[in-house]
């Protein structure tokens, strides 16, 4: 039985599998099936009211899912495979446990052949969140799922390492105009140019990683501005590791979970990690650098307003 062939009967049997996408690797279960859900919110530690994003082979299947609007139909055909999630009005078809209760979900179209082949077979959605401990670093490649979740995964389907290496956009298309919640590899500037404007996010969290903090190595993360600040700043300190790629910001995002994991691995106690200009991609990197080096707080997730 080829690897794919072999998650797809651990799916259908209600198992739970590490997938891999072109930003990080997920944790996924049939998401028609509350039973594989659950198994992936006890996996993870994850809180029950934080949303999950459903996986799906195509455009073709947003009716099923989601209730589409303009906004959603013009960010399928020009980003869809890739790594953008988009939140509509779900369908009765979605479940709670995907959504938290919620009146929304988030669906994707993964831009990976393994995982693109294992939903095209499987025929329904998978809803997978980043496969590691919940609020830590992602896994961007199959040795740090099993890393971080050893025995307590059913199979890890090796697809090598992200070709993204930060988690999808998120952009909610229930609200006109449009609003990014998360920042990712489809930039800002190119959700606004193809919708034309595009709101800014505001109010509490309501898709995964808004949490204020999240994406956390065991290091404590310090920020800095340039790569001589970085330097001056680990200077100072015992048993410091400096993160910097804004050289090439694409390789920084690639690269940025894997080094901050690298970081710990090595023994450092502090991580200074230098800021990209807030532009393009540059976005994305400074959120998840942000937010790892934000003290965590209760993991709880307030309901939208």
């Amino acid at each position: 039985m080829s690897a794919v062939g072999r998650a797809l009967d651990i799916l259908r049997r209600g198992g739970v599998v590490a997938i891999p996408t072109e930003t990080v690797y997920g944790l996924a279960a049939d998401a028609d099936n509350p039973a594989a859900v659950a198994r992936v919110f006890a996996i993870k530690g994850r809180p029950r009211d934080h949303p999950l994003i459903v996986h799906v082979a195509s455009a073709g299947s947003l009716d099923a899912w989601g209730r589409t609007t303009p906004a959603a139909l013009t960010l399928a055909e020009a980003c869809w495979p890739g790594p953008l999630t988009m939140i509509l009005q779900r369908t009765p078809r979605v479940i709670d446990a995907v959504t938290g209760g919620r009146d929304t979900v988030g669906l994707r179209v993964p831009a990976h052949p393994l995982t693109a082949e294992l939903l095209a077979e499987f025929g329904g959605g998978l809803a997978a969140p980043s496969a590691n401990r919940f609020g830590a670093v992602s896994p961007t490649t199959a040795a740090h799922v099993v890393a971080d979740l050893d025995d307590d995964v059913d199979f890890v389907l090796d697809g090598g390492p992200c070709a993204v290496g930060v988690e999808s956009t998120i952009v909610d298309c229930t609200v006109d105009p449009a609003q990014i919640l998360r920042s990712g590899a489809i930039t800002a500037e190119q959700v606004t140019a193809l919708l034309g404007s595009v709101s800014d996010t505001a109010g509490p969290a309501r898709a995964p990683g808004m949490l204020a903090s999240h994406y956390a190595p065991r290091a404590t993360v310090l920020l800095a501005s340039t790569p001589g600040e970085a330097d001056a700043m680990a200077a100072g300190l015992d048993h410091a590791a400096v993160i910097d790629g804004t050289d090439d910001l694409t390789r920084y995002a690639r690269h940025l979970y894997a080094w901050l994991r690298a970081a710990d691995d090595s023994g450092a106690q502090v991580i200074v990690a230098v800021l990209p200009p807030p532009a393009g991609l540059g976005h994305a990197l400074r959120d998840r650098l942000t937010k790892a080096a934000t003290p965590p707080g209760p993991p709880t997730v307030r309901p939208a307003p």
